[in-house]
């Protein structure tokens, strides 16, 4: 740090996130706001205007919670196969398993629709934080202010909606020290072009899931259509054949999901005791009830493969993360960087009341922690699709009713498009894998709660959980997206007076939802927000923006090179190739899940073993890069963001350059296996640019 004031501050990167000059390749930075002085400081290099627009418009979002990219003048996006493994096992059947074997269109006919798929590009921004402000009366409660602030959000939204047509979103930043609006284009009709088997795309399945070295080709390819024709973006990624090497710059723009880096002690200290040892405990029983449903048959691990999937992701994440907040060096760094923010915001008159926040934060986070399990549990999805189905329909139907600034945010006028989209999907339900994951979910609410719960009465009404299960599934008729649409349709009364068992158990359900998230968004979220904005105000006063926003799920760019690690007494390479792919393979010799895949095998003498497979970079990412393009600093796609090493897993509280690392399938592994082992010349000349 060159200046002694910021030095004085420079341990609260952890807690404030690092000044303008600090350490390492860090940030998650917004277009708007680009690490221009940074990258010139460390890189020579200055991304000109035209440049981040072209990436910009480049990069998607998909609703399947990842990232992706336009890399053809005919509507070629790139993403990870685990990204689209949801739709993979939606188009699959019993005969037709495409996330085991693949699936590989060498025509555009042959290209498959995906039922509920919907991309988002970013194609303008535009603050609004005076406006959100505004709104905002200073002397009301904070419950009051909160509301203000939520009505405010959803009128913006709804004039851009209705003036623009494109998707409107209001995002909070800095934890309201900034709005924004964000205005999509959104695409609905994407058709599956490719997608390797899952042996070659999870090659080492969770052994090998946020470790490197890595030898996966974890990509798929979709095509995006407009009007019944391939969509024609003006801005693609062109392939670099080359791809990057060793020391390269690198640019990952993407949306990751989220992060905590600006959180104060109180609420990292509520993480770690309350809210990560719940989400695990959900997961693993999750996973222990998907496992035993996966061993009743091969049809039963087929659908049940892509929840494992998401499950085991998850579990082994959050359990980095919670060992991350374990560490006492984490928490202790953070409460001397906290101390010391607050004691210079206690120094200065026009920042001497934000000192104050920090107290009236933890005081939230101390009332939360009683109710805490509840509202965990039932904030988060159930596991059911059916069950969760059945709750928006209800939920949907009594908000209708209400003012637009009043209601849910996700049942907003500006959200209402995306949510019949996936509301009406197509999607095959599976009545065995529903009523398991329901009894779980009903059972955990019994074992956690007690059966004297408002929830768990509502819920169970004096009966079995498996029952309960049992019987709602057997008579629903939330399986036919037509009966979902009439119901919808139909209106409050419609829904009120349906018979169908699993609607009537979410009308007996919502009413303790509702009472909880009235409870949490008055007491809690209020709190959060009215001191969050404080904190901002000081921290704006103290570093202006050169510092980043925690992640959102909004598009981010980050910056970082291509660089291995130290690791103990060695060094781990910066990139692997095909040969290590197939020594891999051998040195267990072919045991499960190291087993080489059958085309890869096959393919063997048509392969190049010395062409990079797999690389790592010091690029700042989290859950939801996955899929995003890696790009030169001409512009130019030279990789595939799909994890992060296990030394990451602590990235949602504080990036470390030392040995965290970015992994990414390398642009020349991709093209040179959609050619030599799969045959697929004419996609690899596409993206090549040899010709669409």
């Amino acid at each position: 740090m060159r200046n002694s004031a910021k030095a004085s501050l420079f341990a609260a990167s952890i807690a404030l996130a690092a000044p303008l000059g600090a350490l390492a390749d860090e940030g998650m930075w917004t277009f708007d706001n680009p690490p221009s002085a940074l990258l010139k400081e460390r890189y020579g290099f200055t991304p000109t205007p035209q440049w981040l627009e072209h990436l910009r418009l480049s990069s998607v979002r998909l609703n399947d919670g990842g990232s992706g990219s336009f890399v053809s003048s005919e509507g070629l996006v790139l993403t990870n196969h685990h990204v689209a493994l949801g739709q993979l096992q939606k188009v699959s059947s019993e005969k037709k398993d495409y996330v085991q074997d693949g699936f590989y269109a060498t025509t555009r006919g042959e290209e498959l629709p995906c039922p509920d798929m919907e991309m988002n590009v970013l194609v303008s921004m535009e603050e609004v934080t005076d406006r959100v402000l505004g709104a905002l009366d200073p002397k009301a409660p904070d419950r009051a202010q909160n509301e203000q602030r939520k009505a405010e959000m959803a009128r913006i939204e709804k004039e851009s909606a209705d003036k623009t047509g494109l998707r409107s979103d209001a995002v909070e930043l800095y934890y309201g020290g900034e709005y924004w609006l964000y205005r999509y284009k959104k695409y609905t009709d994407l058709r599956l072009v490719f997608a390797p088997e899952a042996q070659a795309a999870f090659y080492g399945g969770d052994p090998d899931n946020f470790t490197y070295p890595r030898y996966d080709l974890d990509m798929a390819l979709f095509r995006a259509y407009e009007d019944g024709k391939p969509a024609r973006p003006k801005h693609w990624l062109k392939w670099s054949k080359a791809g990057a090497k060793e020391g390269d710059l690198v640019f990952v723009s993407g949306h990751p999901g989220h992060t905590e880096r600006l959180q104060t002690l109180a609420q990292l200290e509520f993480q770690r005791d309350r809210f990560l040892p719940m989400r695990l405990k959900l997961l693993r029983e999750r996973l222990k009830a998907l496992r035993a449903y996966s061993a009743r048959g091969a049809e039963q691990a087929r659908r049940a493969q892509a929840l494992i999937y998401g499950y085991e992701n998850s579990n082994k994440a959050l359990t980095g993360s919670l060992e991350g907040l374990l560490s006492p060096r984490l928490l202790s760094d953070k409460a001397k960087a906290e101390s010391e923010f607050r004691s210079l915001l206690a120094s200065k008159p026009e920042t001497a009341d934000c000192a104050g926040a920090f107290d009236r934060i933890a005081a939230a986070e101390k009332l939360l922690a009683p109710r805490s399990g509840e509202h965990i549990f039932r904030s988060r999805p159930s596991g059911s699709r059916l069950l969760s189905l059945a709750e928006s329909i209800v939920r949907w139907a009594r908000e209708a009713g209400k003012p637009n600034e009043k209601r849910y945010e996700e049942f907003r006028d500006s959200a209402l498009e995306s949510l019949r989209f996936e509301t009406f999907s197509p999607a095959p339900l599976y009545a065995d894998l529903e009523e398991t994951m329901l009894g779980l979910y009903l059972r955990m609410a019994l074992q956690e709660f007690g059966p004297e719960h408002p929830f768990v009465k509502a819920a169970l009404g004096g009966g079995k959980p498996e029952d309960v299960a049992s019987q709602a599934v057997a008579g629903t008729k939330l399986f036919d997206p037509e009966f979902r649409r009439r119901l919808v349709e139909g209106g409050l009364k419609a829904v009120e007076s349906a018979e169908d068992p699993l609607v009537a158990l979410a009308r007996r359900m919502d009413p303790d939802y509702r009472e909880m998230r009235k409870w949490y968004e008055d007491n809690i979220q209020s709190v959060l927000a009215v001191e969050g904005r404080r904190i901002a105000k000081a921290r704006f006063a103290a570093f202006g923006r050169s510092t980043y926003p925690d992640a959102t799920f909004t598009l981010r760019l980050s910056f970082g090179k291509v660089a291995g690690y130290e690791e103990g007494t060695t060094l781990v390479p910066s990139r692997t190739t095909f040969f290590g792919l197939f020594d891999r393979a051998e040195s267990f010799e072919g045991m499960p899940p190291f087993d080489l895949p059958r085309r890869f095998a096959e393919a063997r003498g048509r392969l190049d073993l010395a062409t990079p497979l797999n690389f790592a970079t010091t690029n700042d990412i989290i859950g939801g890069n996955s899929g995003s393009p890696v790009a030169d600093k001409d512009g130019r796609l030279v990789g595939l963001i799909f994890d992060g090493n296990i030394q990451g897993l602590i990235l949602d509280y504080v990036y470390t350059e030392e040995q965290s690392r970015a992994v990414a399938v390398h642009s020349a592994g991709m093209l040179h296996a959609l050619a030599a082992v799969y045959g697929m010349d004419a996609l690899a000349d596409e993206l090549a640019g040899a010709k669409p």
